[in-house]
């Protein structure tokens, strides 16, 4: 029995927001259907669950920045809707790495690629990158590496 896809979960999820009137659940649905159509289109190709976790991703990295923003604005209205929009789209990505977990990926990437000083780091991101998307914070998983290599 194959696994179902994200863009099938997120259409069963959009139904089930409709039944309930649950507006902002729907809405924040829509916007993540709306991005996944707008590369669909612009690529003229149908994503697989990769390419809709890395949009996750980003969507998630956006609300992420936007909510500090409003947070140090004081705009606590709009922190509120970008915290809502962040939760449901983590419903939707992947459990997060533990610190633990990163660390044995990043040290066997390291590994596996032979990386020794910082000129090496894209080998080593290009190895992480399809293991940690959607888990971690690339920024964060950026660092931990440049500390390991320099």
């Amino acid at each position: 029995m194959s696994e179902e896809t994200l863009k099938v979960r997120l259409h069963a999820e959009m139904k089930a927001a409709m039944r309930a009137k649950d507006k902002p659940r729907l809405g924040t649905i829509r916007l993540i259907q709306a991005e996944i159509k707008r590369f669909e289109v612009d690529e003229r190709i149908e994503l697989d669950d990769t390419r809709v976790l890395a949009i996750l991703d980003k969507m998630s990295k956006q609300r992420r920045d936007s909510l500090s923003q409003f947070k140090d604005a004081g705009r606590d209205d709009l922190a509120a809707q970008e915290q809502l929009e962040l939760d449901l789209i983590a419903e939707f990505l992947p459990a997060p790495l533990s610190d633990s977990e990163l660390q044995a990926l990043i040290d066997q990437a390291v590994a596996d690629s032979g990386a020794q000083a910082m000129s090496d780091m894209g080998k080593v991101m290009g190895i992480l990158k399809p293991q940690v998307q959607g888990r971690a914070d690339m920024g964060a998983v950026s660092k931990q590496i440049k500390a390991r290599l320099s």
